[in-house]
């Protein structure tokens, strides 16, 4: 659920009438991108932007950021290649020492050479606990990160962190720009300078991120000279400004993409990926942290019905934060629709019907609110459809929509349909997820969930470099879950992206919770040449 450093998307929806205001800014002027024009030119619409561009405070911290890049990167089939570095690392033995080598002649976008130095800066201060980086546990294995060498950086973990290599797609910053900034809010979190394919020309916050083509970029200058990502954070309105002309692609919800099917001037991209929905069950609520009535929940909602309907088939059940196809997924988690066996568990637990077929228990009522971020139809009818399937076992769900700044002063108390999912190692999502250290941390496991068993099967799985020993702890992890879960996990949803079809170039990679700015078919727009 990383978002700029954060587990959710942070950015607030807004109503409607906000929304089209915000659509129609960001893309009806002509001069705000080249949309059906000229063919070195992009316009596409996004439903989210970041708090910040800055890569010290989780900006781009899992690579496609456009203005950085990171030692390595990932490829079109997730494997890593090397990026600023110039091969892939060098492991110790032990599993304790990575030793990279830089490539040479490398300039950030004001000339100034790349050296090794800004790697260790850009490490050490995101691990700076003055830094406001809510991800800094990401790089909990870095004991130390030196420069022994021009061109050589050495890391030194705490312990044999089996995917760390692929932590080193995090975006690299001028230590000559930033040394004598405050890191949290000086000019570089809304200026950044990096090494990447593009510059950030303008942002206009709420509407549109313009960039321009770096023409001195390592990796050869990019043929798309102009590219814009227009915020429009209404999906409905994201559709009808891509119908009209005034966007050259845009991220949709499945029900919005079919409308596009039959058009013969725009392909539909569809993106597998670990992005999940689902909804998050407080402890210190009275209803929901009763371990009965999770447990209900867990079985009542019918998951199939979800990926039918609403996401017409682009999608799959969801049994926990790994997809069932990942092989890390444990086999025999799944959790079968069973309505009579929800009833079952909660009259056992003694929560018995009302008059109104609501249940109670000791003058509590089975009843709680249920929040989601405005203009994400996803999600409402994610959470219309959990309400509904809650309801036949005899509880009440009172579904809320409002923005990220109403919601999160509530997390503790109120549930949230929310999203999260990160591709490659389960210790990228399941740890900030669920380890009880972190509760309440911002978004940072929003259930406040707590289980000894979990956390500890969570070191375990982040501090050994053995995959049999990996796999029993993440196995169990997803055990454990289905004992006690602390959220109901509805569906992984794949996503489509809607595209003019003027380029060639055009891929999508497996992707995260976060899409749409660093993800979709545009992860590799530098990489893109207009159709002849």
């Amino acid at each position: 659920m990383a978002r700029s450093g954060r587990r959710i998307h942070r950015a607030a929806a807004v109503a409607l009438a906000a929304a089209l205001t915000a659509g129609a800014t960001a893309c009806s002027n002509p001069g705000s991108g080249s949309a059906g024009g000229a063919k070195d030119s992009a316009v596409v619409g996004i439903a989210t932007e970041p708090e910040s561009l800055s890569p010290l405070l989780g900006f781009g911290k899992d690579g496609n950021s456009k203005i950085f890049d990171g030692l390595l990167a990932m490829g079109p089939d997730m494997q890593l290649k090397p990026a600023l570095a110039a091969a892939l690392p060098k492991v110790s033995p032990d599993g304790l020492t990575y030793t990279y080598t830089l490539r040479k002649g490398v300039t950030f976008s004001d000339g100034k050479p790349f050296t090794a130095e800004d790697v260790v800066f850009t490490y050490k201060t995101v691990l700076d606990p003055k830094t406001n980086n809510a991800s800094r546990s990401e790089l909990d294995a870095v004991k130390d990160v030196t420069a022994p060498g021009g061109d050589t950086v050495v890391f030194t973990l705490k312990y044999p962190y089996a995917p760390f290599a692929q932590r080193t797609v995090h975006p690299i910053v001028p230590r000559h720009v930033l040394a004598g900034q405050d890191v949290n809010t000086g000019p570089f979190t809304t200026r950044p300078v990096g090494t990447g394919p593009y510059l950030l020309s303008s942002w206009s916050k709420g509407e549109k991120l313009t960039f321009k083509a770096n023409p001195s970029y390592w990796g050869g200058a990019p043929a798309v000279k102009k590219f814009t990502m227009a915020v429009i954070k209404d999906d409905d309105v994201r559709a009808t400004r891509l119908r009209a002309g005034d966007l050259d692609g845009a991220i949709l919800p499945p029900n919005l993409a079919e409308g596009f099917k039959g058009d013969k001037s725009r392909k539909t991209h569809a993106a597998t990926t670990y992005d999940y929905r689902t909804v998050t069950l407080p402890t210190g609520n009275k209803v929901t942290g009763d371990l009965a009535v999770r447990r209900a929940l867990d079985v009542a909602v019918d998951r199939k019905a979800m990926v039918d309907k609403i996401l017409e088939g682009a999608g799959k059940p969801a049994y926990g934060p790994v997809p069932t196809d990942s092989e890390w997924f444990a086999k025999g988690t799944e959790r079968t629709h069973d309505l009579d066996r929800a009833k079952q568990i909660l009259d056992e637990a003694g929560w018995k019907p009302g008059g109104d077929g609501i249940r109670v228990k000791d003058g509590v009522r089975a009843e709680f609110p249920l929040w989601y971020p405005s203009g994400d139809k996803l999600r409402q009818d994610h959470a219309l459809a959990y309400a509904s399937d809650a309801k036949k076992a005899g509880i009440s769900v009172k579904t809320q929509a409002g923005t990220w700044e109403v919601i999160e002063p509530r997390m503790k108390q109120d549930a949230v349909l929310a999203g999260g999912g990160s591709p490659g190692d389960p210790d990228f999502d399941q740890y900030l997820l669920l380890t009880s250290s972190l509760a309440g941390d911002g978004f940072n496991n929003m259930a406040w969930y707590d289980n000894p068993a979990v956390d500890q099967a969570l070191v375990k799985g982040r501090q050994s470099g053995d995959k049999a020993v990996r796999k029993s702890a993440y196995e169990t992890v997803q055990r454990e879950l289905v004992k006690n879960p602390g959220y109901t996990f509805l569906t992984h949803i794949d996503h489509l992206y809607v595209v003019n079809d003027k380029w060639d170039g055009l891929s999508t990679q497996v992707e995260p919770h976060e899409h749409g700015l660093a993800s979709g078919p545009w992860w590799n727009v530098e990489d893109w040449t207009p159709k002849k």
